[in-house]
């Protein structure tokens, strides 16, 4: 039987890449592509697909929140991670959300393979360059997000959906000023410097860690 494998990764070279390297194997058919998260959920459930290779670092919605969504509706499906972010953190949230492998972008193609025939067997992969980071001594245990306070968030979940301050302060009851004060605190919180950093900073940590 072939093993059928879906691609999301919103870099179309990359998706071109990976095709490339598994349809060298003759009992591998790429089944799908995805440039999101939301877009990876969706084809899922409409193709055939035993494997997902998915990056984290995606418009609209993470590969974090994605990975969780697919691994709760169809938890048959192995999910790899693909991804050139090498910090603890995020091998640490992959694995807490259900990831069957971890790799760092830059990978040879054979290591994609073998991981592939790994995750399918039942086995957890963690490429090179990985298991370090399941060892740091600081690794983190909980999203930085956590440590935002209940209306924080709110205020951040809106300016990530695109809520300017005079909308949010509708929303939310406040003075006209006051989101701008909560944006400034948040981004002081999490070191970041100005809204795009922000908003980028909480897709990849998960919009579902606002709630």
């Amino acid at each position: 039987m072939p093993i059928n494998v879906l691609i999301a990764d919103d870099h179309a070279i990359v998706r071109v890449g990976l095709r490339k390297i598994l349809e060298t194997q003759p009992d591998i058919v790429v089944t799908g592509e995805a440039a999101d998260g939301g877009e990876a959920i969706a084809l899922s459930g409409k193709i055939l697909c035993d494997v997902i290779i998915m990056d984290i670092a995606m418009p609209g919605m993470s590969g974090i929140d994605a990975l969780q969504s697919i691994r709760t509706l169809l938890p048959q499906i192995r999910i790899i991670i693909l991804s050139m972010h090498d910090e603890s953190e995020y091998v640490y949230r992959a694995f807490q959300a259900g990831a069957s492998g971890y790799l760092l972008k830059g990978v040879a193609g054979d290591e994609v393979v073998t991981a592939l025939r790994k995750v399918l067997q039942g086995e957890i992969y963690i490429g090179k360059g990985v298991e370090p980071l399941l060892h740091a001594e600081h690794s983190f245990v909980e999203n930085p997000l956590a440590h935002l306070s209940s209306r924080e968030k709110e205020v951040l979940k809106l300016v990530v959906e695109g809520k300017s301050s005079m909308e949010i302060a509708d929303l939310l009851s406040l003075a006209d000023n006051t989101p701008d004060v909560y944006r400034s605190r948040i981004m002081k919180k999490l070191g970041l410097k100005n809204t795009a950093s922000l908003v980028k900073f909480a897709l990849q940590h998960g919009i579902d860690s606002l709630k």
